[in-house]
């Protein structure tokens, strides 16, 4: 049997090999992802969970009318629906300042497009108008919403009105007639369409039984506004 060669261990060991390098850095970054990934899990959870209230309509409501503290009730949802609810800490808000802008049923969450403000309803034997007035028809430079104003018909057409008590003199010898001294301006614009047209947009509130006399005066452009004392004022 042959010797064993020089400087070979014996018995046939193999010879011991250098230990395998270890990679802190990738063992770290794995406990990192685990971690990251439990976090994510436990906020998706959380999310979920957290709910706040918002008010739901127990009873039918018509459009235009109040929204009665009977009608309303907290219901509980999360916080990420984004379709402008209205939270239920803003129920006083609600109930003081807004009306139904639609009719409102049982069992439907509020949302902000489901009301407006009260002075934007309308009540019964009320109208608004729109006037497209130049220059001269208006108290161009101190009339603002919310102002009281009369509206006068002038020009040729006031001679052959009924001969109303509170017609009068218009300036330059025109005949002009009361229309309505009732009227509450409600918006203000000027033309903006690039016609040129140099005309201003008065809406106003009337009664409704002034509508038609006050709507054929301004489209003969033989209407004018005139700026008074609101209701019970000095």
């Amino acid at each position: 049997m042959p010797a064993p060669a020089v400087g070979m261990p014996g018995g046939g060991e193999r010879l011991p090999t250098a230990p395998r390098e270890r990679k802190p850095a990738l063992a770290a970054l794995a406990v990192l992802l685990i971690l990251l990934g439990a976090f994510g899990a436990v906020l998706t959870v959380v999310r979920a969970s957290h709910k706040d209230s918002y008010v739901e309509i127990t009873q039918a409501v018509a459009a235009g009318d109040p929204i009665p503290e009977s009608a309303i009730r907290s219901v509980d949802l999360s916080d990420d629906s984004g379709l402008g609810l209205i939270r239920w800490e803003q129920r006083g808000d609600l109930l003081d300042n807004y009306r139904a802008a639609v009719t409102l049923v049982p069992d439907s969450v509020l949302s902000s497009n489901m009301i407006t403000k009260k002075d934007n309803v309308l009540t019964q034997g009320k109208s608004l108008i729109g006037l497209s007035l130049q220059d001269g028809q208006f108290p161009r430079n101190s009339l603002s919403v919310g102002d009281s104003v009369a509206a006068y018909l002038v020009g040729s057409d006031a001679a052959k009105d009924s001969g109303d008590d509170s017609s009068g003199n218009a300036g330059g010898g025109q005949q002009s007639t009361l229309i309505s001294n009732k009227l509450i301006v409600k918006s203000i614009d000027a033309d903006s369409s690039g016609s040129g047209s140099g005309n201003t947009y008065v809406t106003v509130l009337a009664d409704t039984a002034d509508a038609g006399p006050l709507t054929n005066a301004a489209s003969a452009g033989n209407v004018t506004l005139v700026r008074i004392a609101p209701a019970g004022g000095n």
